[in-house]
């Protein structure tokens, strides 16, 4: 794999890092404090195209791989966390699925206005009994004459308080267990449709998400994608490319983590001199840069892979298993660097600290990303 990036990637790359700094940085320590959903540089993700990303320009997008994908989703993250999983979100759970498995009307209803950041997208999978075990969900769609109607609850939904559609994975059999899931667009202004109040998070708390509620919930048989049984294969193949994102994700907060450790080390002096002159520090930032590296070669892989349209399930798992985890032990450490100012809400590093705890969770915990590899590992 050739790890160096095009020229378009490295104009993405330069583009994103630009906008992070001047528009992201500056306020994502208030919308965390705020819980603000930031509206006015979501729009400006859209003008720049960061919100269908590898979407074709027939169908709204800019057009682009899923390098260049990656890539913004760093240096989105690295300036503030929650704009990033807002545009991973709509960019790799809702407009891939669409793109891959919905119909040219579909696309034309669901993916244009959302590749073009007019309209924004959610997934619900997760309930309240039912995270990781797909097959326990109790969210069913009844057949009946030419509509479906929903009735269940999906919780921890992000950009649920904004999505204008969000896509939905119901029961239709359940005898065929996950077999028996099928995969549902379903618009928020629906009858039968209710959202819950925003949830309180640790972190990333500029993205919203809540639960969402159907309640005899009626939706036109045309809103299904794909076929009825299809909604686990559909879930699945989209959480290969949504644990891209979150790699990249994690590589944001990571590297804003070490690029602040690095900074106040060269200013703190203890004993006569910068921290940055002991050891014990030297060491703690060779290795985070270290872990940071290796993190990003994985994710780029797993993004290469994805472009190059082979399989890539292993990969991706590996990738976003061992970025959020390097994540957390990177911030971890540069809160230490910090001392007692890294564990106040005046330090940056408190905040990214926070925000990586996440990434080891949603869109497959650690544990299920173990399972995925494994299981490759254990193939033949």
């Amino acid at each position: 794999m050739d790890v160096q990036l095009t020229e378009e990637q490295r104009q993405v790359r330069d583009l994103c890092r630009q906008f992070a700094e001047s528009e992201l940085r500056p306020n994502a320590r208030r919308w965390d404090a705020e819980h603000h959903f930031p509206r006015e540089a979501v729009a400006k993700l859209a003008e720049m195209g960061l919100l269908g990303v590898a979407v074709p320009a027939e169908w709204g997008g800019a057009g682009m791989d899923n390098v260049s994908y990656a890539v913004a989703m760093e240096e989105i993250s690295r300036g503030c966390a929650g704009t990033g999983v807002i545009m991973s979100v709509n960019n790799s759970l809702y407009c891939d699925p669409v793109l891959k498995f919905g119909t040219d009307a579909q696309r034309k209803e669901f993916l244009t206005p959302f590749a073009r950041g007019e309209k924004l997208g959610a997934f619900a999978l997760t309930e309240p009994m039912s995270g990781s075990d797909a097959a326990e969900m109790r969210t069913t769609a009844r057949r009946r004459g030419d509509v479906y109607v929903l009735d269940g609850s999906k919780n921890y939904i992000t950009n649920g308080p904004q999505a204008d559609v969000i896509l939905v994975f119901a029961m239709t059999d359940r005898e065929k267990r996950h077999r028996g899931i099928s995969a549902f667009l379903v618009p928020t202004d629906v009858k039968g449709f209710t959202r819950g109040k925003p949830d309180e998070k640790v972190g990333i708390r500029a993205s919203g998400s809540c639960t969402v509620f159907f309640e005899g919930c009626e939706i036109p048989e045309r809103y299904r994608l794909g076929q009825e049984g299809d909604g686990f294969k559909i879930a699945m193949a989209t959480l290969d490319g949504g644990r891209i994102g979150i790699g990249a994700q994690a590589l944001g907060i990571a590297r804003a983590a070490l690029e602040e450790a690095v900074a106040y080390s060269k200013e703190r002096k203890a004993f006569g001199q910068a921290i940055a002159q002991f050891q014990a520090i030297q060491f703690m930032l060779a290795d985070m840069a270290t872990e940071l590296d290796a993190a990003r070669l994985l994710v780029l892989r797993a993004a290469a892979l994805k472009d190059q349209g082979v399989r890539h399930t292993a990969e991706s798992a590996m990738a976003k298993l061992f970025a959020s985890e390097m994540c957390e032990r990177v911030t971890s450490k540069a809160l230490q660097i910090h001392g007692g100012l890294g564990y106040m809400k005046e330090c940056d590093v408190e905040r990214h600290w926070r925000d990586s705890r996440i990434t080891e969770i949603y869109e497959g915990t650690s544990e299920i990303q173990r399972m995925v590899i494994s299981a490759s590992v254990l193939k033949d």
